[in-house]
């Protein structure tokens, strides 16, 4: 076992500025630390006012190319914009930081060469999980490969965790989520189960909670690459994590199991979603499903809290976006869906066109939808949409959009974007 609180530890550092990003907007609201935004839940400030349209050249305020190969989204904070990537053979894994403000390179960072590198899925990537960024660090997670902390205005390495070691079966795919002193990971393998807090500060293991529920024999079935969903419910936080044939949540300060749902489905990837006490998720991959669970249970639940189920064009991969007590959802062949979230009833379905891996952004009063193809497809959430603009740019967007205020960052799989909203 190495873990490590350290000054360079398997570190190459490139630093062509040796102080923070002055950006020209640094305000909370230009903040997106994790995965799907402040929330978790892919929800931008009320007030942003996101562009509508762009192209290639139209409305970019620049365009920078990013080296190697990551699906996981940018994060932004303190006028950075970050990501992590990776050598498309996995031998060499880091994180890379732009101006917000130029789009210049501020830091490029390899942070781990692991020495055993496992064959992945052909849509995944070395760097799928995304990043998470608060208080001035920036914890970046690869999986089986290792977790780090990095000073992000300086990008030193003040930590390594290399204690996370499962079998992916696919690559890594699960994202961190920060809540007080602790990072908290979903860690769901081939050949084990659990959630795991690490300490900020240090890296090391704050609780570690086995999955609780019986799995089938086959290990392949046991797989999971989603991130979990932090809430809060009459007062308890609640951290709502999806496994393979499973769905716990627990007390994200003890890793305490307060309840859980059963049902079959794995390779579980879409975060979840929550409201009115209420969480929404999809249950796994190649015949997902969409269930709704109210919160407030105590052990299984499966039978007693579980509310409808919903049978139809639900994503594989994507993550619902819930808004107006609707949740609108786009299937991985891009046919969308909405569905009432207090009946699960199908208000109704239409097609978007193109492939989707990119969960869907709720900002400005529309829903930006992200194909593989380089499309980004905006429509308003409403009963029966329509898709209002389409916008592409060069190269194929796996990772889920950011913003930051009003500019919207989007990868593909080569570039790195910030996308302005047109002048008055």
């Amino acid at each position: 076992m190495r873990h490590a609180l350290a000054r360079g530890v398997l570190l190459l550092v490139v630093i062509a500025a040796s102080t923070p990003a002055g950006g020209d907007d640094q305000s909370p609201a230009a903040d997106w630390p994790q995965f799907r935004g402040p929330g978790g839940q892919g929800h931008a400030a009320p007030e942003s006012k996101p562009p509508l349209t762009w192209s290639e050249v139209k409305g970019v305020a620049w365009k920078t190319d990013v080296a190697g190969l990551g699906h996981s989204s940018p994060v932004v904070q303190n006028g950075q914009v970050w990501v992590t990537t990776a050598s498309r053979d996995g031998a060499a894994l880091g994180a890379v930081a732009f101006a917000l403000d130029s789009g210049r390179t501020l830091h490029s960072v390899t942070i781990f060469r692991p020495r055993d590198v496992l064959e992945i899925h052909h849509d995944n990537s070395y760097a799928s999980p995304t990043p998470a960024i608060d208080d001035g660090r920036l914890y970046c997670h690869f999986g089986r490969y290792g977790t780090a902390c990095l000073d992000a205005s300086s990008g030193e390495v003040l930590w390594t965790c290399d204690e996370l070691v499962i079998e992916h079966g696919g690559g890594p795919g699960s994202s961190p989520v920060l809540y007080g002193d602790y990072i908290i990971v979903n860690c769901d393998g081939a050949d084990a189960q659990y959630v795991v807090a690490l300490d900020k500060q240090t890296g090391r293991i704050a609780w570690k909670s086995p999955r609780s529920a019986p799995y089938r024999k086959d290990p392949i079935t046991h797989r999971a690459f989603s991130t979990p969903l932090l809430i809060e419910h009459n007062g308890q936080p609640q951290l709502i994590s999806p496994g393979a044939d499973q769905l716990q949540s627990y007390d994200p300060q003890t890793g305490a199991e307060l309840w859980q749902v059963r049902y079959i489905g794995f390779s579980t990837i879409p975060c979840p979603v929550y409201a009115d006490g209420r969480a929404y998720f999809c249950t796994g991959y190649f015949k997902p499903e969409l269930w709704a669970v109210r919160v407030d249970g105590r052990g299984d639940v499966t039978d007693s809290h579980v509310d409808w189920k919903f049978r139809g064009a639900v994503p594989d991969t994507p993550s619902p976006c819930l808004v107006d007590g609707r949740l609108y959802c786009v299937s991985n062949t891009g046919v969308g869906t909405v569905i009432e979230a207090e009946t699960g009833r199908q208000i109704s379905r239409f097609r978007m066109g193109g492939n989707y891996s990119a969960s869907p952004l709720y900002a400005g009063g529309r829903l930006y939808f992200c194909s593989e193809e380089g499309h980004t497809k905006i429509i308003e959430p409403v009963e029966r949409p329509k898709v209002i603009a389409s916008n592409r740019v060069a190269g194929s967007i796996k990772a889920s959009p950011a913003l930051a205020g009003d500019s919207l960052i989007l990868r593909t799989t080569t570039s790195l974007y910030r996308i302005d909203p047109e002048s008055p």
